[in-house]
């Protein structure tokens, strides 16, 4: 979807400045920006990074409703969000606790969502957000998708936040894109083997379900590294890899990078 990108270029006639942004203004996406070296970028009032080269980045939220309001130096634009049509996807042959988890679990629970949590919040300088995502797993078969509401054993759940690579399990994960990892578990609740990355500017990728993890947190890896091979750890009914792509807090949809429809 990302490489069906829509190219915006705005140029301000009283000046040399001009800036651009790749990607499409519809709910769950992500934007590249670049600006003029040294510029400042307000994204809906907050302040982002900017790499000494112009790039920048920032998401759009599933359910936004409201235009995007940017500023780059003095000038002021709203850009139009789009919205979506989301999928049902009924999922059942879970583990009863894996769908209403028992009590004695809700400490862990919080405590592991805690460290994902952190994780997404890191707003290092790390520049590898600006490069072209690669697809994890090689042939594999597309799940599930982002946004698609989840019935578990016929109760009504979250949405799915992610995308589903069906695969054998063992097979190997390649990482998307460089960064460094944030999170390496192998066995949290709901997601099981667990690995975060971050690729700067408040950009992240997870990975989950994995059978096995070949990186440690601290770790600084390249695009296309082997990290790990899918499993069916967590709440998972068959070996498949689940990524996701987030700025900060923002859930966002790994399609929009990865020029998956």
């Amino acid at each position: 979807m990302r490489f069906l990108y829509i190219l915006i270029s705005l140029l301000i006639t009283t000046s040399s400045f001009a800036f651009t942004f790749e990607g499409k203004f519809i709910q769950g996406s992500f934007i590249l920006g670049k600006a003029d070296p040294g510029s400042e970028v307000f994204i809906d009032k907050k302040k982002i990074k900017v790499t000494k080269g112009g790039y920048f980045a920032f998401g759009i939220g599933k359910d936004r409703k409201n235009d995007v309001v940017i500023k780059i130096n003095e000038k002021k634009i709203a850009k139009k969000v789009f919205k979506r049509k989301y999928k049902i996807q009924r999922i059942d042959g879970l583990e009863e606790k894996k769908v209403t988890p028992p009590e004695e679990v809700y400490e862990r629970i919080k405590k592991e969502n805690k460290w994902i949590g952190e994780a997404r919040t890191k707003d290092s300088n790390l520049t590898y957000f600006k490069d072209r995502f690669i697809i994890p797993v090689e042939n594999a078969i597309i799940t599930g998708v982002y946004g698609s509401q989840r019935i578990l054993n016929g109760k009504a759940k979250w949405p799915h936040y992610g995308l589903d690579f069906a695969a054998d399990e063992g097979t190997k994960i390649k990482a998307m894109l460089g960064g460094t990892v944030t999170l390496a578990e192998k066995d949290l609740f709901y997601t099981g083997g667990t690995l975060i990355f971050d690729h700067g500017h408040g950009i992240s990728t997870l990975y989950m379900h994995m059978h096995e993890i070949f990186v440690t947190k601290g770790q600084k890896i390249k695009q296309g590294d082997i990290i790990g091979t899918v499993g069916s750890t967590g709440r998972a009914t068959g070996a498949h890899l689940d990524v996701r792509l987030n700025w900060f807090d923002i859930r966002l949809d790994p399609a929009t990078v990865l020029n998956i429809k």
